[in-house]
């Protein structure tokens, strides 16, 4: 994990009014970080292969057969000498014939190497089957993304600035409510008001039937189907980044550089959003991401609310028709952006103060 280590020369004092100060350092410092982050990759791939074992091994214990789920309705309509020829040709061209350690074998390899296997539900490759269901998923996520952090930082410096007050009490009940309750309550609460009783969204798909438009008709069409998960997805994320940037500016306003700050009569909003909100950056680094990643799982229950076209409801038929190569595949997907994640809040550490170092 990554120390806070300042420099030498202010050992025991508080921070300068303008923030951490800079690391007085050499080139040692990069040479830490190269360690440091050649030891996480070596740490993400441990982790990977492990979780792939797993994952690979559960989803093999799972009952159902993805080749029967494939042939469906073939069996009525052969005899049996024929059907199971089929079903046996059928299972050695997706290699279920052989011993599992050697399919683990043969999925991660192809995995590693862009092969992400046949899916027997589609009956195509998988990299030609998630491709669009993964843009649409991206979309959603950063487009939720843009408007949590767009209303939240705001929101949460505002109310820590005016803590107390009766805005920001009113603040706090509409963010509890939006963190406490489900995802999927909210959903269906945003579909009966705004879409059954008030019929301004549609409830289902990316676009609109037989759309045919391109250009900023087509961007716009995108934007009104999305409208809804959007909103549904933010409302939770705005409630728990809201919090917790309140509660960091308010811990960071009661220092005593921020009074210094003050008395020596610069500005209030130079203050708040040069010198406090610099130091309250790292907690609030930490919970930003872990959310990031987070949201790409909640989305799955989202997506399925709205029968948006994207990974989640990909993911939800997969399972249900033993598609494992898909299902595999995506969960795969959900390991890296995880393990990422970790890396990239390790290092956005740095960024937001240079005291941090990342050391062994």
């Amino acid at each position: 994990n990554p120390t806070l280590k300042p420099s030498p020369l202010r050992a025991g004092r508080p921070p300068l009014p303008g923030g951490p100060p800079a690391f007085l350092g050499n080139g040692g410092c990069h040479m830490g970080k190269g360690r440091y982050l050649l030891k996480r990759l070596i740490y993400i791939v441990f982790v990977f292969f492990i979780i792939s074992i797993l994952m690979f091994f559960i989803y093999k214990a799972m009952p159902g057969d993805p080749v029967t789920m494939m042939l469906g309705d073939a069996k009525n309509n052969m005899r049996p000498d024929d059907y199971l020829e089929l079903y046996n040709r059928t299972r050695a061209q997706l290699g279920l014939d052989k011993p599992l350690v050697v399919q683990y074998l043969i999925w991660i390899g192809n995995m590693l190497t862009g092969d992400f296997g046949y899916s027997t539900q589609y009956k195509q490759q998988v990299i030609q089957v998630i491709g669009a269901p993964m843009m649409n998923t991206l979309m959603l996520n950063a487009l939720s993304m843009v408007v949590v952090f767009v209303i939240a930082i705001p929101l949460g410096i505002a109310t820590a600035v005016h803590k107390n007050t009766f805005f920001d009490k009113f603040v706090q009940v509409i963010t509890i409510v939006g963190y406490s309750l489900p995802s999927f309550i909210i959903a269906l609460l945003f579909i009966f008001a705004f879409a059954v009783k008030i019929p301004i969204f549609p409830i289902s798909g990316i676009r609109s039937p037989g759309f045919t438009g391109t250009g900023t008709a087509y961007v716009l069409d995108t934007l009104w189907h999305m409208a809804l998960p959007v909103i549904v997805m933010a409302i939770s994320g705005i409630g728990s980044i809201t919090r917790y940037v309140r509660a960091e500016m308010i811990d960071v306003l009661r220092m005593d550089y921020i009074k210094t700050a003050r008395a020596k009569g610069l500005r209030e909003k130079t203050v708040i959003y040069v010198h406090a909100f610099r130091n309250a950056l790292i907690p609030i680094v930490t919970i930003a991401t872990a959310w990031v990643v987070s949201l790409f799982g909640g989305s799955i229950v989202i997506e399925n609310v709205f029968l948006y076209p994207g990974l989640g409801q990909m993911l939800i038929n997969g399972l249900m028709q033993r598609d494992f190569s898909v299902v595999l595949t995506m969960q795969m997907f959900y390991v890296v952006l995880s393990l990422a994640g970790n890396v990239i809040m390790d290092i956005a550490y740095t960024i937001v103060d240079p005291r941090v170092r990342l050391e062994n």
